[in-house]
């Protein structure tokens, strides 16, 4: 598990200013939290965090030298400006399921050559303790032929007794669909067409 150094935050100082400083700002909120936890975090802390996991990822926290089990929520991205702007976690307590998500990971999709290979779902939402939350979900879609989908239900997921699936098992995660030469039928009938003028 990764563990993240932040610190409690001054309400007083806005988070504008504290972004042009270089930090990333945040919350941390639990059951056994009054209210929440402000909390700042280094750029380059939040970055280093989120190569290894995203939103659904366990992460030990450390503020002010406490430790927190924590799950990260939200994540608050200015694309344009490439940065992190906000990330929020929510405490984790021992034994209790807590709602997140698992990332949908496509592996050997590259070599899917009888049709167009779409994932539907980037993430499966779930409840489960913190003892058994997953991070990623891997489906090799190397020997997917076109026709074929995958399902929720046909997910490891689906079927581990430690897990409350949220998402539909009906819901399709990946379908691959057959293709249509759709640019070649099209330049026959510009060709047909200039014929007969």
């Amino acid at each position: 598990m990764n563990t993240l150094k932040a610190e409690k935050r001054d309400l007083n100082t806005k988070a504008k200013r504290l972004r042009r400083e270089g930090y990333v700002t945040g919350n941390v909120f639990g059951k056994e939290i009054q209210g929440s936890i402000p909390i700042k975090i280094t750029g380059t802390e939040a970055e280093a965090l989120l190569k290894h996991g995203g939103k659904g990822s366990q992460v030990m926290l450390e503020v002010d030298g406490q430790k927190i089990n924590a799950l990260i929520k939200e994540i608050d991205y200015d694309s344009l400006k490439h940065q992190i702007l906000e990330i929020d976690f929510q405490a984790l307590v021992k034994g209790e399921k807590v709602h997140s998500v698992a990332e949908v990971v496509l592996l050997n999709h590259e070599k899917v050559s009888t049709g167009v290979i779409q994932l539907l779902l980037e993430e499966i939402s779930y409840k489960a303790t913190p003892d058994n939350l997953i991070e990623k979900i891997e489906i090799d879609a190397g020997n997917l032929r076109a026709g074929d989908t995958v399902k929720v239900e046909d997910l490891d997921i689906a079927k581990n007794q430690h897990i409350d699936l949220t998402t539909p098992l009906d819901a399709v995660v990946v379908s691959v669909s057959e293709v249509h030469n759709t640019a070649e039928a099209e330049e026959e009938s510009t060709e047909e067409g200039s014929a007969e003028a």
